[in-house]
């Protein structure tokens, strides 16, 4: 008998694994597959799974365990930010001038960690925060449930939340096989700490792997495997097939202009509505002949861009459909949920527009896996009190990007407008490249990821 358990963290995750096909595949490996959601169980009854599914109670983080797990994340940062402008951009941004308890104690950890940060000393202070959950009330609860489950081996779609921190430390009291999947292709680069340790390593492709093996010295080659990711899976899976004539329907765009897809990060991303309020007036000014549509970020409210759905009426919106499936929580951006109709338009809106518009985000890959180009602006403006992006063309994982000349980067008002327009006048221009970041960043095909991870989790128990 071999038992597998799934931990969904998140609305990412659940998109991820549960509308590819990995569970259907993980059932065709496993003599039983557990599903241990974060987020409520109401998510998964529209979806014919058919496994046992467990909503975990939700982790109030105690001072202790909060001190040590900073201290392990400050003190990888402090080993790892020399040369690395990801990692040095964030260990600034968590320092803290506030005066409460958890503000001393965060400047004294960094204090502590400019002398303590070597990888054993981030290993103690992991160790440390592990023994804090020695008598968790809800550690206990999931100590049993996993026991009387008697999974053999635990999955984690997600390797950094701090609250499945317990559910590591119950399979390593358990002796349960432990294994995670890295989660974003910024989360090594640039990220803290991952929320424990674990036995094995799934990872997107061989760059992934060498960044794990830098980060995490502890870690050896043979406990990680490259798999690719199932985040793009459901763009070859016939389910979440459309056609063109119901895209052009469905936005109502005009079938003699070419598409600009406008996406949007989150609400850290200021500089997102000036961009989009630029290209908007180029189109308004016919200096660029192009429908426009906009997608906004699943985990930002769409306020912000409300003024210009009433000043440029021609821009067709496409606002994601997740689900808040719960309130009140401490991350309440982990508990929404997209629907299987969201997918579908985002295949769509990726497959059929013709150039895609982002600030630096991995949509720029999803773009890539249908021959799209990407155009990146990073440029300000310090009248209207927008500060320029380019710094961030530091961090690792997009210094990659930069340096694959895969994308076009602009850093003026009036290259923005060019580089648009001579896109679409040849946007294959750059399809070369473009493939080669693709298998630069996803090492496996997007056929089969589902059957690969599955697969490669069985065998880890042999």
């Amino acid at each position: 008998m071999k038992n597998l358990g799934v931990v969904i963290t998140d609305g990412v995750g659940f998109r991820n694994f549960i509308l590819s096909d990995f569970i259907s595949e993980a059932k065709d490996n496993f003599d039983s597959v557990v599903i241990y959601s974060c987020i409520p169980t109401s998510a998964f009854q529209k979806y014919d799974l058919n496994c046992k599914i467990v909503e975990l109670g939700q982790f109030q983080e105690k001072f202790i365990t909060w001190f040590f797990r900073k201290a392990k994340e400050v003190a990888h940062l402090q080993l790892h930010r020399k040369n690395n402008f990801g990692i040095q951009d964030n260990y600034n941004s968590n320092k803290t001038k506030v005066k409460n308890p958890r503000g001393y104690a965060t400047r004294f950890i960094y204090k502590m960690t400019a002398l303590l940060h070597s990888e054993s000393w981030i290993l103690r202070f992991n160790k440390a925060q592990q023994l804090t959950f020695k008598n968790n009330s809800i550690g206990q609860l999931f100590y049993n449930q996993l026991k009387d489950d008697a999974i053999d081996i635990l999955f984690f779609t997600h390797q950094r939340p701090p609250f499945i921190a317990p559910l590591i430390y119950q399979a390593e009291k358990l002796k349960i096989k432990t294994v995670s999947f890295i989660f974003s292709w910024d989360n090594l680069a640039s990220k803290g700490r991952m929320a424990g340790s674990f036995n094995h390593y799934l990872v997107w492709s061989h760059l992934m792997q060498s960044d794990l093996l830098h980060f995490y010295q502890f870690v050896k080659p043979h406990q990680i495997d490259v798999v690719g990711t199932p985040q793009f899976e459901p763009y070859v899976l016939e389910r979440y097939k459309t056609n063109k004539e119901d895209f052009y329907a469905t936005f109502n765009l005009d079938a003699a202009l070419p598409v600009i897809l406008f996406t949007c990060n989150d609400s850290s991303s200021k500089n997102d509505p000036f961009y989009l309020e630029l290209l908007a007036n180029f189109i308004a000014a016919n200096e660029i002949k192009a429908n426009l549509i906009v997608r906004t970020s699943p985990a930002d409210e769409p306020k912000r861009f409300l003024y210009l759905q009433e000043k440029y009426p021609f821009i067709k919106w496409n606002f994601p459909e997740w689900t808040l499936t719960r309130e009140n929580h401490a991350e309440p951006w982990t508990q929404r949920v997209p629907e299987f109709n969201d997918v579908v338009k985002l295949k769509s809106v990726l497959q059929f527009s013709d150039v895609i518009i982002n600030v630096l985000s991995t949509i720029i890959l999803d773009g890539f896996l249908f021959d799209k180009p990407s155009i990146c602006p990073v440029f300000g403006n310090k009248e209207k009190g927008y500060d320029d992006a380019t710094k961030y063309l530091d961090y690792a994982h997009l210094k990659q990007v930069e340096d694959s000349n895969a994308v076009t980067i602009v850093k003026t008002e009036n290259e923005f407008k060019e580089a648009v327009n001579i896109i679409l006048k040849n946007p294959q221009a750059l399809l070369s490249e473009q493939k080669k970041f693709v298998d630069l960043e996803i090492g496996k095909p997007l056929a089969g990821t589902s059957k690969r991870i599955a697969q490669t989790l069985f065998h880890l128990n042999d």
